[in-house]
């Protein structure tokens, strides 16, 4: 469950990256429930997106319990198209997404237009907005060709 990102350079579509559902996080602490980690959002999740064994049922830190979620507030919901909510500032313990990155984020200075890969336009104020639902964000990607 994902979304990819692009720009056009010179006629050429430029991958900036992808945006995945990556689980419950608590806002307030800044932490994943995932008890690998950051690193490991992503390995113990089924086909369906639901993580069930490697994952903490509250905050370790705060004890907050997760708030109810459907497919139109959801992260989850988000990647399926089913969200469409403005992006909001979350608190809390609820889902949010990772963004793994293609190119240097500096590369993005420049552009004005972004789109994604169901032919959705975003002006870069957008997609910034976007990536706030994105707490996490990997870089060991950068440069390598990926979907």
């Amino acid at each position: 469950m994902g979304t990819n990102y692009y720009y056009r350079k010179n006629k050429e579509e430029v991958h900036i990256g992808k945006r995945s559902a990556a689980g419950l996080y608590c806002w307030d602490c800044k932490r994943t429930l995932c008890k690998g980690g950051n690193a490991q959002v992503h390995e113990s999740c089924n086909h369906h997106g639901f993580c069930n064994c490697n994952w903490e049922d509250h905050c370790i830190s705060c004890g907050q319990y997760p708030k109810k979620e459907g497919l139109e507030s959801s992260s989850a919901g988000r990647e399926l198209g089913f969200n469409t909510q403005k992006y909001n500032k979350k608190t809390g313990v609820q889902s949010c997404s990772s963004f793994t990155w293609a190119i240097n984020p500096l590369e993005l200075r420049n552009i004005r237009k972004i789109e994604d890969e169901y032919g959705r336009v975003f002006t870069k104020k957008q997609f910034y907005e976007l990536l706030e639902e994105c707490p996490i964000q990997y870089f060991h990607s950068i440069g390598i060709e990926f979907s």
